[in-house]
């Protein structure tokens, strides 16, 4: 069995992919109490060290593992980040823009024979073009190969339009990594050799009978009475003059794209977002909040692997999470290239 290392583990959805391919994590890592409780709850690793990646010694595990998995925290690098003014991104950012040093570091001091590195689409945008070239500069001067690319979830059979920058990397001889074809589409009728994309109905659709006996509490904040009148699959932008709107409550594109953003049953959700709101969504199309064990569906985490914490931790832990069947699909991937 393949061994790997896992860092900015969270609630353990990549590791748990990984898994289900075959692979074995002996050492995991997080930041945050609750998350380690996760994954100690579902006995994600042999080991799980909680606190700061920089304390870690990685020199010991030289030559022991097969693989180093995780995403940094992506902040620095989201799209959110440039509405926020008084906040540095990428490497300048205080709180997390060390972790991929970190990230390197372990890499460095490993020396895996390969590698998978995963953050938002933002980290390979032009903003962001001198974290990036550090990144592959310093993996190639590692002696990887190295594959990139922005992956759309949604068009591997993710019930979610979540794009994520991968790169994979492996040690030679080792043949260059190749990132496995697509199985799904949003436009069957220019791709019919492809499966339609899988829609939220088909994810959560089962949860609605389970929600007709509970209060529901309509989402929106002050504009709940305005978030009932937007169709499923609509945001904000119903209530604009240039949606023809004529009585507009808010100016184009003068807020977050989540603004009151509601799911469609006939088409995956958009990205699960890490913080609980109560106007940034998306919400479900029957005007409520979505529920833990929903989001978790969307991010395709089994509905028997336990996600502890009260419910902002939880929604925090699944929020932040990499898709649990698309790191299986990348892991086999990744087993093919290392020859089985």
């Amino acid at each position: 069995m393949k061994k790997i290392i896992s860092l900015f583990s969270g609630c353990g959805a990549m590791d748990l992919g990984f898994k289900q391919a075959g692979f074995k994590t002996i050492l995991a890592n997080d930041l945050l109490p609750f998350a380690c409780d996760s994954l100690e709850k579902n006995k994600i690793s042999e080991k799980i060290i909680c606190g700061n990646v920089k304390n870690i010694d990685f020199k010991k595990y030289h030559g022991v593992v097969d693989g180093l998995i995780g995403g940094p925290p992506c902040q620095p690098y989201s799209q959110t980040r440039h509405y926020l003014t008084n906040k540095k991104g990428g490497f300048e950012d205080k709180d997390n823009g060390f972790t991929v040093y970190e990230y390197l570091r372990a890499l460095k001091e490993i020396s895996p024979k390969f590698f998978l590195f995963e953050n938002v689409d933002g980290f390979f945008y032009k903003t962001h073009e001198a974290e990036f070239n550090y990144f592959i500069k310093h993996v190639k001067l590692f002696d990887y190969d190295v594959n990139y690319k922005v992956l759309n979830t949604a068009n591997y059979g993710i019930p979610q339009t979540r794009k994520r920058f991968i790169c994979v990397g492996f040690k030679k001889p080792y043949s260059k990594f190749s990132f496995p074809e697509e199985t799904h589409t949003g436009d069957i009728e220019k791709k019919p050799n492809l499966l339609p994309w899988v829609t939220c109905k088909e994810s959560i659709g089962d949860f609605d009978n389970v929600l007709k006996k509970e209060k529901i509490k309509i989402p929106g904040g002050k504009h709940k009475d305005l978030f009932i009148k937007i169709p499923p699959g609509d945001n904000y932008l119903y209530f604009t003059e240039k949606r023809g709107c004529k009585n507009p409550e808010f100016k184009w594109k003068s807020k977050y794209w989540t603004f009151l953003l509601k799911l469609s049953p006939n088409r995956p959700s958009w990205t699960i977002q890490a913080s609980f709101s109560q106007n940034q969504g998306p919400f479900h199309w029957k005007n409520r909040f979505l529920r833990i064990e929903e989001i978790k569906r969307l991010q395709t985490i089994d509905d028997d692997y336990e996600i502890l914490g009260n419910f902002k931790e939880q929604w925090k832990q699944i929020g932040n999470a990499f898709p649990s069947k698309m790191a299986k699909i990348l892991a086999n991937q990744i087993k093919i290239t290392l020859g089985g």
